[in-house]
């Protein structure tokens, strides 16, 4: 991309108008990395929520070394809850070895339900072993949606240890901890995982049965 297109799209990240700006943000789509996220950080505070969950978004993708102390601090000190929980996402994505104290920190002390989510979320696309501790507590959570995160991270860690604790929940009476059990269950290589992913195959729920037979199918 050219000079002057670069130019043109940081005067419209300039407008008034909140559509243009993300119009602009959706341009730097095809921007390189150096040339957007010093264009993305001029962004970052708008008004417009959505607009600075996009730049959020962003960071996680356009990868810079800046990138990761931009996001690790508004983790830690945006007042808008919704904006750490766009910063622990963006964190997983960027996929920094480094983000994973900041998001263990996040899960552990947030009190709001939807960053502790999006931690556990991305304490999974870290692939950090190390996470199995804070994960495997989390399924003692009342909130169902961390039970959710919790499973399918544990999946993505791979923490075929973790089968026993997570065996309960094949009885789990809401049907998306069913089906990311059986997805987790399918990345787990454990004796127990294939007989639980036949029984959730029988599930009453079809994408509960789907995801159990598409897991037993990756169990080979």
């Amino acid at each position: 991309m050219s000079a002057a297109d670069l130019k043109n799209i940081a005067n419209q990240l300039n407008s008034e108008n909140a559509r243009d700006r993300m119009l602009a943000l959706v341009a730097l789509r095809e921007v390189p990395a150096a040339d957007a996220v010093p264009l993305i950080k001029t962004v970052l505070n708008d008004e417009h929520m959505p607009l600075r969950s996009m730049a959020i978004f962003s960071l996680g993708i356009k990868q810079t070394d800046e990138c990761y102390d931009l996001l690790v601090n508004l983790l830690r000190n945006d007042p808008d809850y919704s904006i750490r929980a766009d910063a622990a996402g963006a964190l997983g994505y960027l996929e920094d070895p480094r983000a994973f104290e900041p998001l263990v920190r996040a899960f552990l002390e947030e009190t709001h339900w939807l960053v502790r989510f999006s931690a556990a979320v991305a304490l999974g696309n870290l692939k950090n072993p190390n996470a199995d501790k804070v994960l495997i507590d989390a399924l003692e959570s009342e909130e169902i949606v961390l039970q959710q995160a919790a499973i399918a991270a544990l999946g993505e860690i791979r923490a075929t240890h973790a089968v026993d604790k997570l065996l309960p929940f094949v009885r789990s009476d809401d049907w998306l901890v069913r089906v990311r059990l059986a997805d987790t269950l399918g990345r787990l290589n454990h004796p127990k995982s294939r007989p639980a992913l036949q029984y959730l195959q029988k599930d009453s729920n079809p994408q509960v049965s789907q995801a159990a037979t598409f897991a037993l199918g990756e169990l080979g």
